[in-house]
């Protein structure tokens, strides 16, 4: 049996009343049951306050911590102006070297685009940390259609094919870059 590699589900948003917990809850659903990943959550919202980090946590620190622990990335995010979130940018920058040589993948959400700006934005700013982007995502156009009173899916069947492509690949991603991070650390390739 291969160990478990550890996959952060990045919360995109911290705006008060936001959609991001329908599509994060969603999509951790989904992956529950990964043989592949055991899922650690990663909320700007709760490291604005500290709550749920647990008593006398530095939460620079602690985020620190979980992306270097990481193997591999999910980032939920909207779509506000046709961008990403300001608290989505302020978490993404807190933290360098850990993200290198780690793939990311976007769950996006948002009106007719579907947050598919606010990602290519991310591909961008997720390039210069060394990070590997994929192509293959998931992203819903009119979020709020898409999902009844108590969160689910009306029609779960049309997003299993996208998240299962995408899956599929960044397991590969982050098996090949676990492995040559081991081989040789990403910070002595250009030592």
């Amino acid at each position: 049996m291969t160990e478990k590699m550890t996959l952060a589900v990045i919360y995109g948003s911290a705006r008060q009343g936001r959609f991001c917990d329908t599509v994060a809850n969603w999509l951790i659903r989904e992956l529950s049951a990964s043989d592949t990943f055991s899922l650690t959550i990663i909320d700007p919202a709760r490291l604005r306050t500290s709550r749920g980090l647990g008593a006398a946590v530095n939460p620079g620190e602690w985020l620190e911590r979980k992306i270097a622990e990481a193997d591999a990335f999910i980032v939920v995010t909207p779509e506000y102006n046709h961008g990403y979130p300001a608290a989505l940018k302020e978490l993404i920058d807190s933290v360098y070297e850990p993200w290198h040589a780690k793939p990311v993948a976007f769950v996006s959400y948002g009106g007719a685009s579907g947050g598919i700006r606010a990602v290519e934005q991310l591909r961008q700013v997720f390039g210069e940390l060394h990070t590997v982007t994929l192509r293959d995502g998931v992203a819903f156009p009119k979020a709020w259609s898409k999902f009844d009173a108590a969160g689910n899916l009306y029609k779960p069947e049309e997003l299993r094919a996208p998240l299962f492509l995408m899956m599929d690949r960044l397991t590969w991603w982050a098996r090949v870059l676990k492995q040559a991070r081991k081989s040789k650390p990403y910070n002595e390739v250009a030592a």
